[in-house]
Formats: C-alpha cells, structure tokens, sequence
C-alpha cells in the first residue's frame, strides 16, 4: 500500500519541476565503469535523469518512484527519445525487489536502510551498485534536516559491506572546504561469489 501522505508530499513538488537535472556524480563520474549492456534498477528516480542516463548507455532500465507525477513525467521523455525506460510508481518499502535481477542498481540522494539487503541480493553476481546521498558531516544545509536521513561517518561502506568496493568518496570537513566532495558520500561496489556468504545468497536467488 502507497504510504499516500508522502506520495501527495512528492507529487507536488515533482508537478513544478520541470526537466531532469544532472545524472548523479556517482554516475557521471564512474560511467567507465557500467557494463555495455544488461538490465538496471534506478530506485527512488524522481525524474529519471539517473535513469535516462543509464538507458542512453544501452541499459534497460527500471525506474521506481513513489510520486506517479515524476514517473509520467520520466516515461513521457523516454518515450519521446526512443530510451528503454519502465518507470513504474511504486511505495518503496513495500515493492519487493526481485533477487538476482539487475546488472546494475543505482540510489540517488535516498535513504532506507531496510533496503539494504534487498538492494544487495537484487544484483545479479558480477553486478554493480552505485549509491550517493547525504552525510551528517557536512559543510552546509544542504539536504534532509533529519538526521536519520543521512549517512553517518563511514555507513555507506559498512552498509554495504558484502560487496566490494570499487569507488569510496566521503570527504567530510577535511582540508579547504570550498572545494571538493562535500556533504555527501558515494560508492560503487560489485557483487562477488566469494564475499560474505554471496555464493549461497545467489545459489539460493
């Protein structure tokens, strides 16, 4: 069941916006990293620029969101630039996400740790994960006031830690703070037969 509170909270604000902005710097700057082709998931895709980006790169993509305004407004795009994007509007906490499925699985400024394990068992072994989103250690305002809704120091890793990771940029209040990273964390990982027990998880996928 769609909690209905926040879909009409997103709604809203997905109704005044206009195009996707910029693709993740996750992305943007580890897209040397994506398979050629295969399947992807773009959770929490809000207007899809994560998503537009992954199936302009051969990747069939997924596009998940609890606002059906953002998802209409993504599919309208796809279908207008002849992208293989499926957005479908979906209340993340209760959308299972099918095991072993997707070569590549990307989270953009969203936070749910009980997706974790989901997220994990829903790539395929070899594939890729790419996550980005807020830090409690930060340089500015910018993102969630909750700080339930934001990394703390080292999570992302820890988080993830069946996976290997491939790319780790977390970069706090070191050094000149005008510069850089800041206020955010991400990873790039892949999934492995032999880390954490994986080769049973994926037997059992």
């Amino acid at each position: 069941m769609i909690d209905q509170a926040t879909q009409e909270r997103w709604d809203r604000r997905y109704r005044d916006m206009g195009l996707p902005g910029a693709p993740a710097t996750v992305l943007l700057e580890n897209s040397h990293l994506l398979p050629k082709h295969g399947t992807a998931l773009d959770l929490a895709c809000g207007l899809g620029a994560n998503s537009l980006f992954l199936a302009e790169r051969g990747l069939e993509t997924r596009a998940w969101d609890i606002s059906p305004v953002a998802v209409e407004k993504l599919q309208a795009i796809a279908v207008e630039r002849k992208l293989p994007v499926h957005a479908e509007a979906k209340d993340l906490l209760h959308a299972p996400i099918p095991p072993a499925q997707f070569d590549v699985i990307v989270v953009s400024h969203y936070l749910e740790r009980v997706l974790t394990q989901p997220i994990i068992h829903g790539l395929k072994v070899g594939g890729l994960l790419f996550y980005q989103t807020f830090t409690r250690t930060a340089v500015s305002d910018e993102g969630p006031e909750k700080p339930e809704w934001r990394l703390a120091d080292g999570e992302l890793l820890t988080m993830f830690a069946p996976l290997r990771p491939l790319v780790y940029r977390e970069e706090g209040r070191v050094g000149d703070i005008t510069q850089g990273f800041r206020n955010k964390a991400l990873l790039v990982a892949i999934k492995e037969m032999t880390r954490a027990g994986d080769c049973m998880r994926a037997m059992g996928d």
